[in-house]
């Protein structure tokens, strides 16, 4: 017997225009069985009619009561925005513009120039694109190159295939809802060359605005429920702010798991049980996000450690979503990655017919670095067809993601080969900026680990370090006086005496009593190094000054 999707009320306040929830006969474990709430988003107040969610005016036979319970879920909605914190562009970037502005009127400071160490924009610090990549982007852009000598046969190949499958052979048309066929044709192929030959179905690639499209998007269909059923989704602690954000927003419950600091950030399913097991005193759980490598951590994980996280999801029927976006930024010479969607297939049918697993990448990390076209993609195995049918009705809502984004994206997993005429220089670029990060991360871990009260895990992959600070008590005591958490303090003191932007690890959460920061390590060498000696020098300062 199959699932019956059922209409069931929901709030029309924000953008929430429809709910569907699917019901399982009881006993029966099957698929989907984690995919409850679906809801379409809209813009403004026009909304789809046909889900029934009236805007503004009563109709002529509600009575006074119903007018009054929207107004009341209108509030709600009001207060689970205001709940929304993002702390990657939070006050401590507001406080970088001020700077700026302020620089640029002429206004003295101890230094010239706010060097943004805050989010991970490879170009904005400098990186150079992909050669091939924008040759191909510039084709699609304008055809009328794809007559120049001074393009490469390779990349006008590629952009008569992008071009042919869109709507009037132009990137300004929309697309299909799930993306343009073709690539995601090349995305499934790409899928299955990385995983050594565990297959992927061009059917169950989604392409989305960056991968924070799809998270947010598959979030809005997992969530449901009230009170103690509500959805919980379980979230590594430190963890990416967006994970926080989106489930505020949606009026989820957050289920914290910490990752193990001592342990070079790693995850113990034991700490997972633990959160379950709490967890469902007052929540629901039913969704497990896993960010590998880890966005701020660094970490990447073993395959035996996602092999015991698959079990663990398929023990507690858990929807999993492994955010591996960073996936080519892989230094440390003991590590690999490993995708989730190919151990999951490794360990059988048991697994692989039966967990729910949706999993992202994107344009703007890795080598790439093209965070402004803002492609990304997302595959998603094992929903039920009736649940996927409502995702794809979602996705529709918003008509299509960046047709640029998406051309991008084909070329991130559609690359010059052997044989290729740009194959050389490709491969000689790529090179380059992954071996220059992983050179630049090894010099941040340990010219932060020479620094009396910082210390600094091994950055295995992704981009970015999270040292441990030690702040005084003095200025503990000096936060709380100006109604800061101590390391939000600690980085304000460090923007506004060196210029220095990094984003406190009270905006990633991290174990109570301990201190962090997030900084990137995309600066070139020579301006890392500097930015490593002045956060030594204003540490010393800042420990002195509050002994």
């Amino acid at each position: 017997m199959g699932l019956v999707v059922q209409p069931t009320p929901l709030s029309c306040s924000g953008n929430r225009l429809g709910n569907y929830k699917a019901q399982e006969p009881a006993g029966r474990r099957g698929v989907g069985s984690r995919a409850v709430g679906v809801r379409a988003q809209g813009a403004g107040r026009c909304g789809l009619r046909a889900l029934g969610c009236g805007w503004g005016r009563r109709s002529p036979g509600a009575a006074p009561g119903v007018r009054a319970s929207r107004a009341r879920r209108g509030v709600a909605g009001r207060r689970q925005v205001k709940a929304v914190e993002y702390a990657v562009r939070g006050p401590i970037v507001l406080k970088a513009v001020e700077i700026e502005n302020e620089l640029q009127r002429g206004i003295k400071k101890p230094f010239t120039e706010v060097i943004r160490a805050n989010i991970g924009d490879a170009q904005a610090m400098g990186q150079q694109p992909i050669t091939f990549l924008r040759q191909v982007m510039a084709l699609c852009t304008y055809p009328n190159l794809l007559d120049s000598p001074s393009f490469p046969e390779d990349a006008k190949k590629r952009a008569r295939r992008i071009l042919q499958a869109c709507g009037g052979n132009s990137l300004g048309s929309y697309s299909a809802s799930q993306g343009v066929n073709c690539i995601r044709e090349d995305v499934a192929a790409y899928i299955t060359r990385r995983d050594g030959g565990v297959p992927a179905d061009p059917d169950n690639i989604y392409l989305t605005t960056g991968a924070s499209d799809g998270i947010s998007t598959i979030l809005k269909i997992l969530v449901s429920g009230g009170g103690k059923s509500r959805t919980g989704v379980l979230i590594p602690i430190p963890q990416y702010p967006l994970y926080s954000a989106v489930i505020s927003e949606l009026g989820a419950v957050q289920v914290n798991y910490y990752l193990d600091e001592e342990n070079c950030w790693a995850l113990d399913v034991n700490e997972l049980r633990r959160a379950v097991r709490e967890a469902k005193g007052h929540c629901d759980p039913k969704v497990l996000c896993i960010i590998n490598p880890g966005n701020p951590t660094g970490q990447v994980q073993s395959r035996k450690c996602i092999e015991d996280v698959i079990h663990f999801a398929w023990e507690e029927k858990l929807f999993l979503l492994a955010d591996e976006v960073y996936q080519d930024n892989v230094y440390s010479p003991d590590c690999s990655f490993h995708s989730f969607k190919k151990v999951l297939y490794e360990m059988g049918p048991e697994y692989s017919s039966n967990v729910e697993l949706a999993s992202f990448h994107s344009t703007s990390k890795g080598y790439m670095g093209e965070c402004g076209y803002r492609g990304g993609y997302m595959e998603v195995i094992n929903l039920h067809p009736e649940i996927k049918g409502q995702l794809v009705k979602l996705l529709s809502v918003r008509l299509c993601p960046p047709v640029s984004g998406q051309a991008a994206m084909d070329i991130v997993v559609n690359p010059p080969v052997p044989g290729e005429e740009s194959f050389e220089q490709f491969s000689r670029e790529k090179e380059f900026v992954l071996g220059n990060l992983a050179k630049k991360a090894k010099l941040t871990e340990d010219l932060f680990n020479q620094v009396p009260g910082i210390h600094c895990n091994p950055l295995q992959g992704a981009m970015y370090a999270f040292p441990r600070i030690f702040i005084p008590t003095k200025a503990v005591e000096a936060a709380q006086a100006h109604k800061m958490a101590p390391d939000m303090f600690y980085c304000m003191k460090l923007l506004e005496e060196t210029g220095i932007c990094v984003v406190p690890g009270s905006g990633f959460g991290q174990r109570e009593g301990t201190y962090h920061f997030r900084m990137t390590i995309l600066p070139p060498v020579d301006k890392l190094k500097t930015v490593l000696q002045k956060v030594k020098d204003f540490h010393m300062k800042f420990l002195e000054k509050h002994a």
